[in-house]
């Protein structure tokens, strides 16, 4: 094989990828990554050996947490970019204070000049470099985990909030994976505590936002088109999108959010840009062919990018932070941090409008203090009967037909059950009109991937409010899809926070091997999903 993936849901025949990614990279992205991960392992190992404080390690900490991010599915396919950045953090690692007597693996000692040096190394140091199949599965799960929290601790750290906690714990967790003294037992555990910090950094970036953008919002949000050029804007980065609607002001080019940018038009923050119109199109997946008649430029602040199938629409392609792609032209941020979008600008003035694809509304901004503020209503609405139960059907999309599962669940739900979601899962289900209780709509959005901790906080404060000393006592059923590292994280601040029984679909992760998918089965209740009608009868009894 000239490659070995299995991070994400969609690994080649339920095991994994070997000669390209179903994603679209090719072996030598994913073997650069491969390398990427290993190096920052070996700053890991350095640091703690050293016992560096985390205070003196400013540039080392945002690198460390950019060099996750680059390796996350989807999110940066450029090889050069990949290399460049592990010129960097060699340097970053030599740099660090050494002595003659480091007992340290060779993730710290070895050099790589060029980048033939790069791919020899490449091919020694990914997932199957671990013998032992289920030290394999839970570091990768630790791993991806990492990856995950990576992308939240960034997004927080671009808009000024930084805990450094949280980057002890990447060094911590990332030094752990070149032990090979941990027993089984102890990845166990560190798995735990993954979930603990994504807990963290979830709050983290919650706090983020809502401290400089306002509390999202019941809001609805046109999901048809007007007549003037516009910039698509995609990804997941807040900062991003302030900084861009700033430079569109008075241009006359229009900005739409696309797939995960969508709940950014809950905050009150964005709402004075009269210039910020609507959603345009679904989730990341259908790109492919959204892109075509959107005809504007298309700015990527992160994954999830799908390998435009044309130069045309690859012309029209920005990426910016740690996304990249080969060919597509990438905006740096200045010294002040300030990222020049003039080019993008220019560029839409000159396209057509976009042509529209839908017309109407959908309405979200269900965050933790929306629903708090509804509490009354919410736990009356419980109480009287008229809600029977609520389902988390947070996380990802993506391209399977299997996929179809969550819409047809989401149709044959009882008229009493609401879903409350976060992350592009949603698009399967948000458009479908399926009415409301009193009042309050049966599909409650949160928002991003990372306001699943929305969700968690609202079911804390419903355990608290019926006096419930187990949140698994809740009216709450869980059934998530995933398809990427932060979904992963989110499973596991579950998991942390004591939620049992989550169905997880359309498949389990190929990453588990037996024996640890045995152990989250017996422990936490982990399953997968079965059919429609039957999982509609199982949840709605238990």
């Amino acid at each position: 094989m000239s490659m070995f993936c299995y991070q994400c849901q969609e690994a080649a025949g339920g095991k994994g990828c070997t000669t390209q990614g179903v994603c679209g990279k090719n072996a030598e992205v994913s073997n650069l990554q491969d390398l990427l991960i290993y190096v920052v392992k070996g700053i890991a190992a350095k640091v703690m050996a050293k016992k560096l404080p985390m205070n003196t390690l400013d540039t080392l900490n945002r690198e460390v947490t950019t060099s996750l991010f680059m390796t996350i599915t989807n999110a940066n396919f450029d090889d050069a970019a990949i290399a460049r950045q592990i010129s960097r953090m060699l340097t970053l690692r030599d740099a660090l204070p050494a002595s003659a007597d480091d007992m340290l693996p060779d993730a710290v000692t070895f050099q790589a000049d060029t980048l033939d040096a790069m791919r020899r190394k490449a091919t020694t140091v990914g997932v199957l470099a671990t013998g032992n199949e289920d030290v394999r599965s839970l570091r990768e799960m630790i791993l991806y985990g990492l990856k995950g929290m990576a992308a939240y601790t960034e997004h927080a750290a671009n808009l000024g909030k930084e805990d450094e906690t949280l980057y002890a714990f990447f060094y911590e967790a990332l030094a752990a994976m070149l032990d090979d003294t941990l027993t089984a037992d102890a990845l166990v555990a560190l798995t735990l505590r993954t979930g603990e910090y994504g807990v963290k950094a979830m709050a983290l970036l919650d706090e983020a936002n809502t401290s400089r953008y306002g509390h999202p919002e019941i809001t609805s949000v046109s999901i048809g088109v007007r007549e003037n050029p516009a910039i698509l804007i995609s990804g997941h980065d807040l900062a991003d999108l302030e900084q861009l609607l700033k430079q569109t002001e008075g241009t006359g080019v229009d900005v739409y959010t696309h797939s995960e940018m969508l709940p950014a038009h809950y905050y009150p923050a964005f709402k004075k840009y009269s210039h910020f119109v609507g959603n345009y199109g679904n989730a990341w997946w259908k790109q492919l062919t959204e892109f075509e008649a959107f005809h504007g430029p298309i700015l990527f602040t992160t994954n999830c990018i799908v390998p435009p199938k044309s130069d045309e629409i690859r012309s029209r392609i920005f990426t910016t932070g740690s996304a990249g792609f080969p060919g597509c032209r990438h905006i740096v941020a200045q010294a002040d941090g300030v990222k020049d979008f003039s080019e993008m600008i220019a560029l839409a003035k000159t396209l057509p409008a976009p042509r529209e694809l839908e017309q109407g509304n959908i309405i979200g901004g269900f965050a933790h203090q929306q629903v708090l503020a509804l509490a009354d209503k919410v736990v009356a609405e419980v109480q009287s009967g008229a809600i029977k139960k609520f389902f988390v059907m947070a996380g990802c999309d993506g391209r399977m037909k299997s996929r179809e599962y969550y819409t047809a669940f989401a149709q044959a739900l009882p008229k009493d059950a609401v879903i409350l979601t976060a992350g592009c899962a949603k698009y399967r289900y948000n458009k479908l009109g399926l009415g409301d209780i009193d009042g309050i709509p049966r599909v409650l959005d949160a928002g991003q991937c990372n306001d699943s901790y929305s969700l968690a906080l609202i079911a804390l404060k419903l355990q608290e409010v019926f006096g419930l000393s187990d949140i698994n006592d809740l009216p709450i059923a869980f059934n998530i899809a995933w398809y990427e590292q932060k979904a992963v994280i989110v499973l596991l601040a579950l998991l942390y926070l004591g939620v049992r029984n989550i169905h997880l679909g359309p498949t389990l992760p190929s990453f588990l091997s037996p024996n640890v998918g045995k152990v989250l089965v017996e422990k936490f209740g982990i399953a997968g999903i079965g059919n429609v009608e039957d999982d509609v009868e199982l949840f709605m009894q238990g």
